[in-house]
């Protein structure tokens, strides 16, 4: 459980509400397969392994909030995307919490 704690520095479940209140870009970090699997509505996939070539199409302007299966790939997500400029993310972790928080929202 630390380290979910350190992984996810500070990003409590009311920080993640309000991101994803304020208007966040959900992007799925996940391989295409578990995406369709299962996904939080509303949110689009760039597998991790795919990220830097997509880039482009993400605006550095827009608060990003990343997530995964455990919270490992969207921190190395997070780490890609602060390193090319993007100063709003947030790393969600597990993409059933994320989608909890989204579904209560409707």
């Amino acid at each position: 459980m630390e380290k979910l704690r350190i992984l996810y520095a500070g990003n409590s479940t009311e920080k993640i509400t309000q991101a994803i209140v304020d208007g966040v870009e959900l992007i799925d970090v996940r391989a295409r397969s578990e995406y369709y699997n299962g996904h939080v509505r509303g949110s689009i996939n760039i597998p991790l392994d795919d990220l830097t070539d997509h880039l482009g199409q993400l605006n550095q302007e827009t608060p990003i909030l990343v997530y995964c299966r455990s919270g490992m790939r969207s921190a190395q997500a997070k780490k890609i995307l602060e390193k090319s400029g993007f100063s709003q993310v947030l790393n969600g972790g597990n993409w059933e919490h994320i989608n909890r928080i989204v579904q209560s929202l409707k």
